[in-house]
């Protein structure tokens, strides 16, 4: 089941997600939370800005659906987040449940991987010396 598959401009809530796969059989839930941090290969970060493709939230579904397909998997939630955030703030929430916890730590790390591989979702990070790079832009 997909509980949440969105690409939001608000913040992202952790506890909706997990609240969202609760299910009765559910032994494991395991939540990951992407927070901006204040550097970067050495160079401190100040802010990052996520631009989206107006296909990010179907192909941030369409992943998501392959992870709760898993018959492991009971629910899914996986939220992206996009515009200006500053440092300590969640670009990327994803949550999965399922009846043992090696089987939620695989689906939650598939599930994270797939996002970050998949979705067309660009960032500019401006940097403390008042540059800017632009990562994962085709």
């Amino acid at each position: 089941m997909i509980a949440i598959a969105e690409v939001l401009d608000t913040p992202l809530d952790l506890a909706a997600h997990e609240k969202a796969v609760a299910d009765p059989r559910a032994g494991a839930v395991v939540s990951f939370q992407g927070v901006v941090r204040d550097h970067d290969d050495g160079r401190g970060v100040t802010l990052l800005e996520y631009e989206g493709h107006p296909s990010a939230a179907a192909v941030l579904r369409e992943v998501a659906a392959e992870i709760a397909a898993d018959p492991d998997v009971y629910a899914v939630a996986v939220s992206h987040r996009i515009g200006t955030l500053a440092i300590g703030d969640v670009a990327l929430v994803a949550t999965v449940s399922t009846a043992h916890r090696a089987a939620a730590f695989a689906a939650c790390a598939r599930l994270v991987d797939e996002a970050k591989a998949r979705l067309p979702i660009w960032k500019r990070q401006v940097f403390a010396d008042g540059t800017e790079e632009w990562v994962n832009c085709p």
